[in-house]
């Protein structure tokens, strides 16, 4: 390759990215939006009351009060006990476009038309109007009523003049055009509009991923400029007139700013808010998540029982969380936040001064770096080596993230650092791989070497790890788990050997993804019927023995449901029932791991004590008549800590001495999950075992008898599996009867051979 091309294509492409970044399309503008939200989510605003309170008709509200709509008296009650408890402002999240269904000139028109009715609709008339008692209720204080601005038709009579609430003032440029702009309105009934102090917008303006970032303080209704429901509900709070409105072209612009509004007033009698805004007047949401202490059920206002503290002096939003009235939408934090939630957010952030900000030479500066960090990334690493491009691109795109957070954290500011880390992964995989085509011969003998010690699939598995595992191995503590079929060899001489393949293949399946899929383990390998796995390498667990217990727990659930697909398929068949059964061998210990083989062909293996052993365990199902047989070292592992309720049902079956070993070995069998093992059937089981190996050690062939005895009782009720582990047992304890042990006998089994 010609090595002015290692300078022109690194370049071009340089060149690309700012063309890219420049033309500010959709797809950087939601990757820059991701990664404000992560910002958010590593470091949300902190909550803090604010004096501003959701009035949520949540679903208990719902259930205690009736469906909604809810009569318009019912929501009178509620803004005049708002009212009541010297609320600062109380803003209706709802649209009161309809009159009140069971108001009633409503029922009057539905009433039949006929002199037999004429005395009960002359009752109706005179029943009083639930509207006109919201009506009153609303003019009673300072309240605000929702309007919903939309670009659709509505009716003809939402299009009736609104009446003026409060002035607007606009200096410099004017606003209008720069708002986000609304032709029609569903507005509140005209005797709501008249008697509220307020009116307010409750349209967000979601970003192309829908989720909600921002809202606008102010919108435009044609030639009108309407405010927004938070924006609304403080200018009643604080008594305010007017909003003054900033925007280019006046004196002393804001610089977070570059074309439209800059800042909204609003003062009044009970304070003044000075709101710094992008250019459509909105204030971008630092969120908090939903948080509990925001709220006041609804029907706690209405019968009382809500902290006055909550409500007194605060600035009260009336909305609903639940998710029956579709009033939920994603925010960075929640991906299902009420409405009225986000208007209270904006308030809280307004109130408190707490405020995110885009600068307006944001843009600038982040297309002035991707243009120095480009520019030196390719000529250090032309210079250096692919290694020193790393090197400069690590550094840069940490000190673009870090100069990033530190604006968000510090200032407020949103300034993107995520092309940067972009350009800088490009540019040097660019890099690398104009080295790769320079050293394609080192690079292909690498590659050969390494195919030789990895298979494709461990390779992709690890490929995420700081380091690979030691290739001469290392000592770690494993569990390790073998599992076998049963009287296989008489089921697989009926069997045709595509019969045979498929069946061995229906058992291994979910086997494995119970082993890899489910619980984290490594299959080591498929032996004919028989399976080896192990927990804790190459990737760390540090539950590995848990696991592995759950993992033999699942596989036994698994084996039933194959067994049970197998007999429906048979009686379909008018065959006879073919059921699998299978031994697992469970243990925990110390054990060699790592890349094993020849020359010709290595792989990733465990060696050791506690992999014989576990292979011994396996074998030792047979003997005792139990499916799971787990070592010591595990059932140590699994124990639960002081004070907790047992975490598996496990007995100890006996004391062994495996083939090799001097010291025996305590195992247990599996009865069980933790729910199994804290229930009263276990737990009397477990006495009586416990009894009967007691007994046992201590050649008390009576006690042992006695013991037998009542688990044959309990066995037969609830544990009819671990009948042939009592059978061998009255077998040894008869034989020993006979013929006693040595004095020094111990108690230990034997074990000579794999299945003992």
């Amino acid at each position: 390759m010609k090595r002015w091309l290692d300078l022109l294509i690194p370049f071009a492409l340089l060149l690309a990215t700012l063309v890219v970044r420049a033309e500010e399309g959709p797809g950087i503008a939601r990757l820059r939006n991701l990664v404000f939200d992560s910002y958010q989510r590593f470091h949300p605003r902190p909550y803090a009351d604010a004096g501003v309170t959701v009035v949520d008709i949540d679903e208990e509200s719902l259930a205690r009060i009736g469906q909604w709509p809810w009569p318009r008296s019912k929501l009178a009650e509620l803004v005049t006990k708002l009212g009541q408890e010297g609320a600062a402002a109380v803003a209706l999240d709802i649209i009161l476009a309809e009159p009140d269904r069971m108001g009633p000139q409503n029922l009057l028109r539905l009433w039949p038309d006929n002199a037999d009715q004429a005395s009960l609709k002359a009752v109706l008339q005179n029943l009083p109007d639930p509207d006109l008692a919201l009506a009153q209720a609303l003019a009673s204080g300072p309240t605000v009523v929702a309007v919903a601005l939309v670009n659709e038709p509505v009716p003809s009579g939402s299009l009736l003049p609104m009446p003026r609430k409060a002035g607007i003032s606009n200096a410099g440029d004017n606003a209008i055009p720069f708002l986000p702009a609304f032709s029609e309105a569903v507005r509140a009934l005209p005797i709501f509009e008249e008697a509220a102090s307020g009116y307010g917008a409750v349209n967000a303006v979601p970003d192309s991923d829908g989720v909600i970032r921002r809202l606008p303080l102010l919108s435009a209704y044609g030639e009108i400029i309407v405010p927004g429901f938070a924006s609304e509900a403080l200018r009643v709070a604080l008594n305010s007139s007017t909003y003054q409105i900033k925007a280019s072209g006046a004196n002393n612009v804001l610089e977070f700013v570059d074309r439209g509004v800059s800042l909204v007033r609003i003062a009044g009698h009970r304070g003044t808010a000075v709101i710094p805004t992008a250019g459509d007047s909105s204030v971008l949401l630092y969120d908090t998540g939903t948080q509990p202490s925001r709220f006041v059920p609804a029907w706690q206002i209405l019968d009382q029982s809500a902290d006055p503290s909550r409500i007194a002096g605060h600035i009260i939003l009336v909305g609903s969380t639940s998710e029956g009235l579709k009033d939920l939408k994603p925010s960075p934090l929640s991906p299902t936040m009420s409405g009225v939630e986000v208007n209270a957010q904006i308030l809280e952030q307004i109130v408190t001064g707490t405020y995110l900000k885009r600068p307006f030479w944001a843009s600038d500066l982040e297309i002035a770096f991707l243009l120095l960090f480009g520019s030196a990334l390719i000529l250090i690493a032309r210079r250096f080596s692919a290694i020193g491009g790393a090197t400069v691109g690590v550094i840069g795109s940490v000190a673009a993230i870090a100069a990033s957070w530190f604006a968000f954290t510090r200032q407020g500011w949103l300034v993107d650092p995520i092309f940067p880390v972009a350009v800088a992964l490009l540019l040097y995989m660019v890099t690398a791989f104009l080295g790769y085509l320079r050293t394609e011969g080192e690079k292909r003998f690498i590659r050969d070497v390494f195919s030789q010690m990895l298979s494709p699939v461990l390779v992709e598995k690890l490929a995420s790890q700081p380091e690979p595992p030691k290739l001469g191995g290392e000592l770690r503590e494993l569990t390790v788990m073998f599992t076998d079929l049963q009287g296989f060899t008489s089921i697989a001489e009926g069997l045709e050997p595509q019969d045979l393949t498929r069946l061995i293949n229906r058992f291994m399946t979910p086997m494995a993804r119970v082993i890899q899929d489910d619980h984290a383990g490594t299959i080591d390998k498929y032996m004919g019927d028989a399976i080896m796995a192990f927990w804790n390498a190459p990737l760390d667990l540090p539950d590995h023995a848990r696991q592995a217990v759950e993992a033999a727990l699942a596989m036994r659930a698994a084996l039933a449901a194959l067994n049970a697909e197998l007999a429906k398929e048979a009686a379909e068949k008018g065959e006879g029932p073919m059921g699998l059964a299978f031994g697992i061998g469970v243990n925990t210990g110390p054990c060699s791991v790592g890349y094993m083989g020849s020359e010709q062909r290595k792989a990733y293996t465990a060696i050791g004590d506690a992999v014989n052993l576990a292979s011994r365990l396996e074998g030792l199902t047979r003997m005792y008549g139990v499916d799971c047989v787990i070592g010591d070292g595990t059932a140590r592992a699994v124990a639960p800590a002081a004070g907790n309720g047992p975490s598996f049902a496990l007995i100890e079956i006996d004391l062994v001495r495996v083939k090799g070993k001097q010291r025996p070995e305590p195992v247990h069998a599996l009865i069980g999950d933790a729910a199994l093992a804290a229930g009263a059937p276990f737990q009397e089981l477990l006495d009586s075992h416990k009894s009967l190996i007691g007994a046992y050690r201590a050649q008390d062939w009576a006690g042992a008898t006695e013991a037998l005895a009542r688990l044959h009782d309990q066995t037969e009720r609830h544990f009819p599996g671990l009948m042939p582990l009592y059978t061998l047992y009255r077998r040894r304890i008869e034989g020993y009867r006979g013929a006693p042990p040595p004095p020094a006998w111990d108690g230990v089994f034997e074990a000579l051979g794999k299945t003992g």
